[in-house]
């Protein structure tokens, strides 16, 4: 069993197929750099986060790390991800590890300072 924890990007879902290609679209980057990262769904949308973790599993993949796509711990990050994590660990037999949502790193703040920026440039220009 590899012990390398997989990366998951985890987003809420919607069964508005435009949505969801908004968040894959956001996870590119990493899906391309980072070996074995996949983007899962908690409701509404597929992969879902059983479906991710039941691959890893049967890929050998013994370590998850949930990085939520969410910009701030609300009920869902509070107590459904947990809950679910929790049900998720016992039928597969992994650890599963949820780091703080992503709107809590400063660098997003940073990231939307930046189109901000690029933004009101673009709105300078001469049209």
């Amino acid at each position: 069993m590899n012990n390398d924890p997989r990366i998951i990007l985890l987003a809420h879902g919607s069964s508005d197929q435009r949505w969801c290609q908004t968040f894959e679209k956001l996870a590119t980057p990493t899906l391309e750099s980072v070996a074995g990262s996949r983007i899962a769904y908690m409701e509404l949308a597929e992969p879902s986060l059983e479906t991710i973790i039941s691959e890893g599993k049967k890929d050998g993949i013994g370590a998850f790390t949930i990085i939520p796509l969410f910009l701030a711990a609300g009920r869902h990050l509070r107590k459904d991800v947990p809950g679910m994590i929790e049900e998720l660990q016992v039928t597969h037999d992994v650890t599963i590890t949820l780091a703080p949502p992503i709107g809590e790193n400063p660098q997003l703040g940073h990231a939307i300072r930046d189109v901000v920026a690029q933004e009101l440039e673009k709105q300078k220009q001469p049209a």
